[in-house]
């Protein structure tokens, strides 16, 4: 299911169950596995490079998560993440991984609050200009606020999923972002589809 197949389906649950505001049915959550972390002097089984190689073959979505202004600060905090996935239906859950060392992170952490804003064919640069750090990345960007949130719903987007934060795993070098879905929505069909990531470029799907 396509990004935003995945939202539709989000929306048709959630409004079958009266959302929002309607009570969310508990969810038995299950055992914890036993981990084990790979030991200092155990060498890793593949190197950065062939993981970077064999894991661009596939093809993902591309999203700009963006967060409102926390603790009073004068701007909203917003970068481009093409990590993102649905987790669960029941109750309905994102996720996303962001780097340990980013410095957007925090700021979305301390609103506790974001949307994700699924990119079209044509929002390459608008991906790019999210991919930078430390610039100012909504100057001159088109959006208006999420309903729940207040977070930056990107002009042109194909779908938007506004969220609150429900958990972070730790997971190496990343951190796993649980996000619970409190409202969300799709734009007009776009013909030339959703905005892809492969083998380190951008692409687009074709018929």
């Amino acid at each position: 299911m396509g990004q935003a197949g995945m939202a539709e389906a989000a929306v048709r649950y959630l409004r079958s169950a009266g959302a929002p505001g309607a009570a969310a049915r508990p969810v038995e959550a299950l055992p914890r596995p036993e981990l084990r972390c790979v030991g200092e002097d155990e060498r890793a089984p593949v190197s950065q490079r062939a993981f970077r190689d064999v894991l661009g073959a596939f093809a993902t979505g591309v999203t700009v998560i963006t967060a409102p202004p926390a603790d009073g600060g004068p701007s909203p905090a917003g970068f481009a993440c093409q990590s993102f996935s649905a987790l669960s239906l029941d109750p309905p859950l994102v996720a996303f991984m962001v780097g340990r060392t980013s410095t957007t992170w925090p700021r979305i952490a301390r609103a506790g609050l974001f949307c994700v804003n699924v990119l079209g064919a044509a929002q390459g640069e608008l991906c790019r200009a999210f991919a930078v750090s430390g610039a100012d990345k909504f100057a001159g960007v088109a959006y208006d606020a999420a309903p729940v949130s207040g977070a930056p719903r990107l002009a042109g987007s194909l779908a938007w999923i506004d969220c609150t934060i429900h958990a972070v795993h730790t997971g190496g070098d990343h951190l796993i972002v649980v996000g619970r879905v409190d409202a969300l929505g799709t734009a007009a069909d776009d013909p030339d589809g959703p905005l892809l990531f492969h083998r380190g470029r951008f692409a687009r799907l074709s018929d």
